[in-house]
């Protein structure tokens, strides 16, 4: 059989079955999609697995389905279809076995296979916080600078902001959706699902006008984890369906990571929750990049501020933490103080004065009000 048919067949699949039906998988997988397809325009008998009901089902929507419509019209809006073994097919959904997608159709000119070897996914909640808008924003810019390709949903809230800070960096995203990719879902994403499909890529499994159900949009979640590398979560509920792709990227051995928010936020309660689980948490795109990047690809070692007193050795370290804040104190109560003797306690008040942390009042010496208000400071933070 050659390409050309296989791809009309699975054409007609695409429009009969829905997405993620592991009967059918299993049907391509032990017939294949030539002999499927025969038997449910009517060319033999039913398959197993499925009632009469469900098959008369399928039987009803394969004598609508027209696969050169489709493809004619999916040409119409400068779309293609993938097929499992195309050159652009991306090995890693083979992951998903049986649930694997029929096929793919794709706007947008670069390869997908290319572009899901070195991809993240950034979802979460749609009623998003302000602080959920301005984290997904901020990762999709920094993924998109050091070269990964963000993968979201195109739905409002975390994947809008996650796709736009992508696109704001000059970067590359993919939105995978639940519906027809000549269809942008929701409507108030249009411009920005077109803006997608002109600089990356808009990806589905649906065929050309077709439309997003409850159901379709938990199936496309699995096809988000399973091309990407790793899926991080930045606000989810616990019923959201961004767990849903993290649960499925766990499934499929991906890297699950999640974004703290406030313990207070109902819409961190569902990352908390798989943050207590496998997940990784991560606070930045160096953050994420080291987790799913190659060897070598490591966020930066976070600490807090040097202060000048850091940099003292030990022994000149203990006689300034012997000095009071207000009363001058004498060498040798200051020597007693830092466990030293009085002519070492000596050399180190010179060296510290030299370096402004110290002050001679008559025979006596004490902090100055610089260092003062740095060690108060300090100690606040303990």
């Amino acid at each position: 059989m050659s390409g050309d048919e296989e791809r009309l067949h699975r054409v007609l699949l695409a429009r009969v079955v829905e997405p993620g039906d592991e009967v059918c998988g299993r049907w391509l997988r032990e017939t294949g999609a030539a002999e499927v397809a025969r038997r449910l325009a009517g060319g033999g008998q039913q398959l197993p697995g499925v009632t009469d009901t469900r098959w008369a089902g399928l039987r009803a929507r394969a004598e609508r389905a027209d696969p050169e419509r489709d493809l004619a019209q999916a040409r119409d809006s400068g779309t293609r279809f993938l097929c499992p073994g195309d050159t652009e097919w991306p090995a890693q959904l083979d992951d998903l076995g049986d649930a694997r997608p029929v096929g793919l159709w794709v706007r947008g000119l670069p390869s997908l296979r290319i572009w899901a070897l070195r991809s993240v996914a950034v979802v979460g909640a749609r009623a998003c916080t302000e602080y959920g808008a301005h984290m997904a924003s901020t990762l999709g810019a920094g993924l998109a600078e050091r070269g990964w390709v963000v993968v979201s949903g195109g739905a409002y809230g975390v994947d809008g902001a996650a796709h736009r800070g992508a696109l704001g960096a000059g970067g590359a995203t993919v939105a995978v959706l639940a519906c027809g990719v000549d269809r942008p879902y929701p409507r108030g994403h249009t411009q920005l699902i077109t803006r997608i499909a002109e600089q990356g890529l808009v990806v589905g499994e649906l065929p050309p006008g077709d439309h997003p159900t409850p159901s379709r949009f938990i199936l496309r979640n699995r096809v988000i984890a399973a091309l990407t590398r790793g899926t991080v979560v930045v606000e989810a509920a616990y019923r959201s369906g961004a767990l849903v792709t993290a649960r499925a990227a766990q499934r499929l051995g991906r890297f699950t990571i999640g974004v703290p928010g406030p313990a207070s936020s109902s819409l961190s309660a569902g990352v908390h929750e798989l943050l207590r689980g496998e997940a990784v948490l991560v606070t930045d795109a160096a953050e994420v990049a080291e987790l799913v990047g190659d060897m070598g690809e490591l966020a930066p070692a976070r600490h807090g501020p040097v202060l000048p007193r850091d940099l003292l050795d030990p022994a000149a370290a203990r006689v300034l933490a012997a000095l009071p804040a207000r009363e001058p104190a004498l060498r040798r109560e200051i020597a007693r103080d830092a466990g030293t003797t009085e002519d070492d306690a000596v050399a180190r008040l010179y060296e510290l004065r030299s370096l402004g942390f110290v002050e001679r009042h008559g025979d006596g010496w004490k902090l100055t009000r610089q260092a003062t208000m740095s060690i108060g400071t300090d100690r606040g933070r303990c």
